[in-house]
């Protein structure tokens, strides 16, 4: 009878780094990434972070997603009531219900991109503590909620614009190439602005708990530093064309408003788009300017200073992190 043994495999004694040929790579953080890049090279994550805080919004909601075309209807009703009828800003501006809400479309992105991206690090504090993750991810998905969010009110200001060309006795509204260029370039701003400023007062957040409270009161303040429940001109003429009137300018909401209007308020014009009283004082009107002077230009170079602020804005976020866990 022959008998037969089983033998047992013999543990290697050479160390992990050895075996596995890991001497050359350096030990590092589970957490630890390359910034904003790294949140875009994990695209599945972001689509699960984006999809939960969409869903977690309308939660327990009748209405659902009908929510995100009832409020900025309603806020739209309510300034162009107040600012277009009993103030008469509207007077002397052809279509002013889709100058006025062309422009709340990108400040609702803007307010609400900063907005959520300030509390995004507090708002899943329970998944920061948890999972070894970039932590950048989580300002960035608010943006882009925000984003979603934007697409019913943009598609309202479609609808209006082509509805203004067949009822409204205008020409029929045909968006044109340099004019949807633009109404991008808009977008865009306020995607690199919103995500900058979201980067850095998340950290800033977690430290200084009122620090959400400061920056509400100052998002209060944005819809009125760009022309749209007023004319442009109206601007110019207050500043003279002066110094004051490159810093109203240098605003990046105001840019970005004056590009989506050139986009989709613009072609629906028939003639001057906006008029203004004569300066002689004889009662009678002329044609006023609608932008500003080197409108691509200047959109061009706020986007290049708004590249610029989210490089500082990841800086000041890898400079804080270190201490948000323990703050949370």
């Amino acid at each position: 009878m022959s008998t037969s043994t089983t033998s047992e495999a013999v543990p290697d004694p050479r160390p992990v780094e050895v075996r596995h040929d890991l001497a050359h790579v350096p030990l590092a953080p589970p957490s630890r990434t390359s910034g904003v890049l790294e949140v875009f090279r994990r695209r599945y994550l972001l689509r699960l972070l984006v999809r939960r805080e969409i869903q977690a919004r309308y939660a327990g909601t009748a209405f659902g997603l009908l929510w995100s075309y009832i409020n900025p209807f309603t806020r739209f009703l309510t300034f162009y009531l107040v600012f277009g009828l009993l103030l008469g800003r509207g007077l002397g501006i052809q279509n002013f219900a889709i100058h006025l809400f062309a422009g709340m479309v990108l400040v609702n992105y803007f307010t609400e991109s900063v907005t959520a991206g300030t509390r995004s690090l507090l708002s899943n504090r329970g998944v920061i503590t948890k999972m070894a993750m970039p932590r950048e991810m989580f300002p960035v998905a608010s943006m882009l909620v925000s984003l979603w969010h934007s697409v019913p009110q943009l598609f309202i200001l479609v609808v209006a614009c082509v509805a203004t060309g067949i009822w409204g006795g205008g020409p029929l509204w045909v968006p044109d190439a340099v004019g949807m260029g633009a109404a991008l370039l808009g977008f865009l701003i306020i995607m690199v602005f919103g995500t900058a400023f979201g980067l850095m007062f998340s950290c800033i957040n977690v430290l200084f708990r009122d620090f959400q409270r400061i920056v509400q009161t100052f998002i209060n303040m944005i819809p009125f530093t760009a022309p749209m429940m007023y004319p442009y001109w109206i601007s110019y003429n207050r500043f003279g064309g002066g110094v004051w009137h490159e810093i109203y300018l240098a605003n990046p909401v105001a840019e970005a408003v004056q590009l989506i209007q050139r986009g989709f308020w613009y072609p629906t014009c028939d003639g001057p788009c906006a008029m203004m009283p004569n300066p002689n004082g004889d009662g009678t009107t002329i044609p006023a300017p609608e932008f500003a002077d080197h409108l691509y230009t200047r959109g061009f170079v706020t986007l290049a200073v708004g590249l610029l602020l989210l490089v500082v804005g990841q800086w000041v976020f890898a400079r804080l992190e270190k201490s948000i866990t323990e703050r949370l």
